[in-house]
Parts: C-alpha cells; structure tokens; sequence
C-alpha cells in the first residue's frame, strides 16, 4: 500500500490529510488479520500476558474495538469498503454468538459470565449502528437474532460503578434504533444518564465515579457516549443538553497537547493513545466545539501522527500495550494485547463527509503554540501550563485522584503526582517519585495518598493531603511563563522530620528540567540528581532533581521553584521570578513585573467548603508595574 503524498499547503503543520488517515484505518486492520480465528470471531493477538478477565475475553477485546475501527473506515465512506472489512466482522459476529461461552475457536463470552465483556459490547453495538445499512441489515433473522441475546445483558444496571454505565446507554442506543427492546432500551439510557449526572461537577468536566477521577475518560467516554448517541439517534433534547458540555470541555481539552501532536499523557488507561482525538472530532461532527475546523484536524492528524511515527506500532503493524513503544509499568490489569485498540474512537472525524471544513479548512496552530497559558481547571483542581517558545505542555494536579479510599502502598503514578507534563515521566515504583514532595520515615517516602482541593485561580492551584496520621500537607502551585513555584506547608511534623521535593524526570535527548531552594531548604542547598529509570518517554534511563530538607517547629514552610523547557540553553530558573516570604504568604514577582500573592496559612484554619467557595482572598494577581 503506498503511502498518501503529504499536503503541507493544506496541512503546514503535519502534512496529513483524510487520505492519511484512511490508510492509517486501512493499516491497522489489515495487520491484525493474520490473528483472526477460523471464523473471525475473535482476534487473537501476540502480548506479553493476558488480561485478567483471560484469553478468550481478550479475544472479543480484538474483535469488538477493531471492529469499531472498521466501522468508522466503512460509514464514513458511505459503504465504501474497498479491503472488504465489514465481511470478515459479519461473519465474526455469526461465529461469536453462535454458542457463546464454549470452547469454540471463535465463541465470545457471554456478558453475564464475564464482566470485561460488558464493556466489548459497547463497541460492538457502536459498530452495528455506525454500519446498519451495510451489515446489520443484511443478516438473516436468526444471526440477528442470537447477536440480540448476546447484546441484552447490557441493559441491566452497570456492574462497575463509573463510565461502564455508558456501556449499557451504548447498546440500548443501538437496539433503540433497530426497533428492538425498544422500551428496556428506553429505561436504560435513562438510569445510565441519571448516574453520570451525579458525577458532572461543572464547566465540562466529570469525576469518573465517586473518586474525583479526573482524565482523558473525560473524552473519550463520559463525554463521547452520550454525545454521539444524542446525535446518531436525533434526539435535539440530549443534544442541547450534553452539546455544551462538551464544548465547555474542549475549551480545556485543547490545551492538554503538545506542538508535537502528544496528549498529556495523565491518568490511566494510556495504551489508548490517540483515542484523546475522539472528543475535538466529536465536537466537530455535533458543531458542539470551540475549536476551529483546522484547529480540530491540527490537533487530532498531529495525535495520530504522533504515536505512528514514534513506534506505537511494532514491526507486524500492530499497536502495543504502552505509549510511544511498550511500557510495562503504565498498562493496567485489566488489559490485554487487544486493549490499545480503543484507540479506535479517534477515527471518529471519519464521519464528518469528505467537504467538511475539518477536511479542507487549512490546519491551524494549537493553544500550546499559539501563546504562554496558564489555565486553571476549577472543578477538577488542575492547572494547565503551556509555552510557545517550545509547545510544551505542564498539567499541576491538585484535585485528581484515582481510587481516594485506596490502601496505603505506591501511589497511583497516574494520579498522584503533583504535576505531569507532556515530554517528561512519570517514573514508576521502585524508582523514586518524579513531581512529589514526601515526608521521609525510617529512609522511606512517604505516599501523597488522596488531594483535597482547597481552590484554583489565576495562576495557582492548591491542594491538602496526609501523608502521616496526624500530619498534614498544604500544597500550592503559582506559575508564570515556564516557571513554577511549588510550595507546602507542613503541619504537626515532629521536628527535624527529613523532606524531599523532586523535580521533573527527563531523559537524556528530553527538556531541560531546573529545580532551585527558595525557602525553607538549607542555605545554599544543591540538588540532587536522582536515577529514576525508563519512562513512557522512552529511553532506559531518566533523571529527576531532588531538594532535601527538614521540618523546623510544627508549621515548616518549603518553597522552591521548578522549570521544564525545550528551549536550547535556558536561562536558570531562578531569573525568572523573585519570591519573597512573609510569615506564611508567599509573594512572587515574575520576570515580566507581573505578581502574585497566595497566603498557605489562610487555609490552615479554614474548612474546604469554606477554602473552595472562598478564595479570592487567599490570592491575589496583579499586572505588571507601569
């Protein structure tokens, strides 16, 4: 297969246009045909292990999501389908349902058995629907049939208590629209719109669950499910009302990528990759977007395009459980050798038609390249930091936590550092934390455990935590330009308690990562150089700066400031902002005269719903001095 010549006048920023990613479609599915079984019911795909839901679940996984891929490729030629896909997924959707649950080559698991199988027939429904006219409708009652009865279990309440409750919404939509179960179906996308209400906490952003989750699920399911079936099934109701939401979303969406084309890779379930695509796309097939048509294909051709040329296939053409390559310590339990094709849904722009403006606007610049930002994301207790100089992307977390009852142990990676960025870490256990400030105990660190939010602004985020019975950690972020200030305020340490505060992990051909005391550390304290292993950046081996110290009285303060920049021979961070301490305020004046104020110790005694609904007097920003 030739590859589509490269369209710089139409496309100055990656070249690409929808000819690419139709062959990119085309690629993708043609690899794994060779792990196809006899019928083509599942996919069994070469991985280093499976996933903990077995083989034969895995196998659905490689049908179910490739599927989704093929039927993206097919309806958004209009039937179109010159490598005769949609065939091969047919006759897999016979073979699959034909005895669920036996030990037949190509049998699926039934979804009462098997809760992995929940989420596959998402993706299976999806695909009936995208491609009804060219599959569903040609199948004999009987197949149709048997795939009914597969697909029914889906309607009952989810069995996990997060997204998967779109699961069931996603094949309701389908059935609903095939004229089957049609008032089950109702009840369910009901229920399932009822749960994820209880999770949207404003301005474009849901916790995924109870857990103040926040990540790419935002896109890629608790936005794009309901979206999507609002607008494939017409309902002008769902979509007034979860249309702006999603447009609300991409406002902050759009700022998590790189000039490289890279997500920000935060958060779990990363092996999906550029499925981060789906959500702009969405946007722009529902007109629910804030992003320009070239803006749009800018952000989602420069994300796939990312991943394809960095080795996110191996050499069978393959996608691998990881990030540019395979990366072990970032895939979950729960996936298998089939789970990157999730990765799918960012093939969504398929279905905007060849004359779409996304097509054929011109690509324009990314927030990241466009103008220094610093953006805080209030419901979710983010902020996002981006430069033009270098395009680079910084996201500082105080707010967002994977499990907040979890066990004490390693912190998530995902999750629990304090900032992430778009080049750089995050380490993984055993290897010390890259972005974590940690109280040290008998020689080890202490875990950062759940954040608390305590309220975001301009320029700043902060958060509290406990690290030790009895001891708390209130943390904040000021940032400016590419510099950062990271302070925290340790509470009911004993004294000459040990501290650490690391910096950003960079690998040898990566950013330049600075780390300098401002306060609290010893006088002329140096940092030290940590070995913290491979990345999902790639490369065996990393290094993060570490700034030690300890507690002095039962209120100790630390301050240090942090950068992370691709421009060559930077300037030591340290020019970039003067920062002054007055009892527990920080004061800090930027490089370019502007200020800020952000006093930690008004936190210490005011409650969080007093702290969250209250801060505008815990800090203040002024312009610059004329």
């Amino acid at each position: 297969m030739p590859t589509p010549p490269e369209n710089r006048e139409l496309s100055p920023f990656t070249g690409w246009t929808r000819a690419h990613w139709e062959d990119a479609a085309d690629r993708l599915l043609l690899a794994v045909r060779p792990y196809a079984s006899p019928r083509h019911g599942r996919f069994d795909l070469p991985g280093p292990r499976p996933s903990w839901s077995g083989a034969r679940s895995d196998g659905l996984e490689g049908h179910a999501r490739t599927f989704l891929l093929a039927a993206l490729r097919v309806a958004g030629a209009r039937g179109g389908d010159p490598h005769g896909h949609l065939p091969r997924y047919a006759e897999g959707l016979a073979a699959g349902t034909e005895d669920p649950g036996t030990d037949g080559p190509d049998s699926w698991s039934p979804l009462t058995d098997v809760r992995q199988a929940v989420v596959e027939s998402a993706s299976v429904a999806l695909g009936l629907r995208l491609t009804r006219p060219w599959l569903w409708d040609t199948l004999d009652d009987r197949t149709q049939q048997r795939a009914v009865d597969w697909l029914l279990p889906a309607l009952a309440p989810s069995p996990v208590d997060n997204n998967w409750w779109l699961f069931g919404l996603t094949v309701a939509g389908f059935l609903q629209d095939a004229g089957i179960e049609t008032d089950r179906a109702a009840a369910t996308i009901a229920r399932s719109l009822d749960r994820i209400e209880t999770w949207y906490l404003g301005d474009g952003w849901y916790s995924d669950g109870d857990n103040r989750a926040f990540d790419h699920y935002n896109g890629w399911a608790l936005h794009f499910y309901p979206v999507l079936h609002a607008h494939l099934s017409g309902d002008r109701d769902l979509l007034s009302r979860y249309g702006p939401r999603l447009h609300a979303h991409l406002a902050d969406h759009a700022h998590l990528f790189d000039a490289t084309g890279a997500p920000l890779p935060y958060g779990r379930s990363l092996t999906y990759r550029f499925a981060a695509a789906a959500a702009p796309w969405l946007g722009a097939l529902t007109g629910h977007t804030p992003l320009t048509p070239g803006a749009t294909r800018r952000l989602a051709s420069g994300a796939l395009r990312y991943f394809l040329d960095r080795g996110a296939c191996d050499e069978r053409g393959l996608l691998t459980l990881g990030w540019h390559g395979p990366h072990p310590p970032i895939v979950q339990s729960y996936s298998g050798p089939a789970s990157p094709y999730w990765a799918s849904k960012g093939f969504l722009g398929l279905l905007l038609p060849p004359d779409h403006p996304a097509w054929t606007d011109p690509e324009e610049p990314l927030p990241a390249e466009r103008a220094d930002t610093v953006r805080p994301v209030a419901p979710a207790a983010l902020l996002l930091q981006t430069t033009a100089a270098d395009g680079l992307v910084r996201l500082h977390n105080h707010g967002s936590n994977q499990v907040a009852s979890a066990p004490a142990g390693d912190d998530d990676a995902g999750y629990a550092r304090f900032a992430y960025s778009t080049r750089t870490g995050p380490t993984a256990a055993p290897d010390p934390a890259d972005n974590h400030f940690a109280l040290v105990v008998d020689g080890r660190v202490t875990r950062r455990g759940p954040a608390t939010p305590l309220g975001t602004g301009p320029g700043w985020a902060a958060s509290r935590h406990t690290p030790l019975p009895g001891v708390r950690v209130l943390s904040a972020t000021l940032a400016h330009g590419r510099a950062e200030v990271r302070a925290h305020l340790v509470l009911g340490a004993p004294d000459g308690t040990p501290v650490r505060q690391t910096g950003w992990a960079t690998t040898p051909d990566g950013p330049t990562a600075q780390l300098h005391a401002v306060h609290g550390y010893p006088a002329a304290t140096e940092t030290v150089a940590l070995a913290t292993g491979a990345t999902l950046q790639g490369g065996p081996t990393s290094r993060t700066a570490a700034l030690h110290a300890t507690t002095i009285g039962p209120a100790a303060l630390f301050v240090a400031l942090a950068s992370l920049t691709a421009e060559p021979d930077p300037a030591p961070v340290a020019t970039l902002a003067t920062v002054r301490i007055t009892a527990r305020t920080i004061h800090v004046t930027w490089q370019d005269g502007t200020t800020t104020e952000l006093d930690l110790g008004a936190y210490e005694e005011a409650g969080v719903d007093q702290v969250v609904s209250g801060t505008s007097g815990l800090a203040r920003g002024h312009s610059p001095r004329p």
